[in-house]
């Protein structure tokens, strides 16, 4: 989820147990299991790079567009709210690898949709390490509407991205759970959840990305110097 903060959610058959504490395991209405990575800086940071500017929301997409992948060597580090993972309570943002060749306003806002979205990919890779590899992600929330962020996050995640028909996944999932209850009141189980989805939950095939392996390679390198120098701040005590 692309919102003003960030989720990266599964279902697994039973419980994802991450000795980090970094993957939350939550339990679902269905006996599965809910494995969930929480960031706290996603939209945040693209708003305040898009207000910093004074730029609505189509000239924000047009300046990541005419960025480079990469930024150009500009690393946006998104904790801007401080961060919930990896845990950096009192965390900042910070911007590292500007020169006066790279030190523009289009590098600025590419970083900082890489940042936030680098972010979900750690926990991405938290999920890999515990033997859940997804091959197609669904996006949601506002950033999701961006055919920009959503290609960037596929190379990021080096999986197919696609969002659902319908922005209001929340909503929908409210009325799918409250469609199952109506369907079998008495205890009695009619209508399954999986039949319920199969029918109610589609996806728009129009906003599909899948990854680029070169971009894909770039950013896998990347996020490791992105983990790296937030280590080497929080251990020095400057983050």
């Amino acid at each position: 989820s692309f919102g003003t903060s960030g989720t990266l959610y599964g279902v697994a058959d039973s419980p994802v147990v991450d000795g980090q504490g970094e993957v939350a395991a939550f339990c679902d209405s269905t006996d599965q299991w809910l494995p969930l990575v929480c960031t706290m800086n996603v939209t945040v940071v693209t708003e305040q790079v898009r207000e910093m500017f004074r730029w609505d929301l189509r000239q924000l997409e047009a300046a990541v567009k005419t960025a480079p992948v990469g930024a150009d060597g500009v690393m946006f580090l998104p904790y801007l709210n401080g961060e919930r993972t990896p845990n950096l309570p009192n965390g900042t943002g910070v911007i590292h690898g500007l020169r006066p060749t790279n030190m523009a306003p289009a590098n600025l806002a590419r970083a900082a949709v890489e940042g936030a979205t680098l972010g979900l990919a750690y926990g991405l890779k938290r999920f890999r390490d515990l033997g859940m590899n997804p091959t197609e992600i669904r996006l949601t929330g506002g950033g999701s509407k961006s055919s920009v962020w959503r290609q960037i996050a596929a190379d990021c995640f080096n999986a197919e991205v696609v969002t659902l028909s319908t922005s209001e996944g929340a909503a929908l999932g409210g009325a799918i759970q409250a469609a199952y209850a109506q369907a079998n009141q008495g205890g009695t189980e009619r209508v399954s959840y999986e039949q319920l989805c199969a029918r109610l939950v589609t996806l728009d095939e129009s906003t599909r990305c899948k990854p680029n392996a070169e971009n894909a390679a770039l950013y896998a390198a990347q996020l490791e110097r992105q983990m790296e120098l937030t280590g080497r701040l929080n251990q020095t005590g400057w983050l």
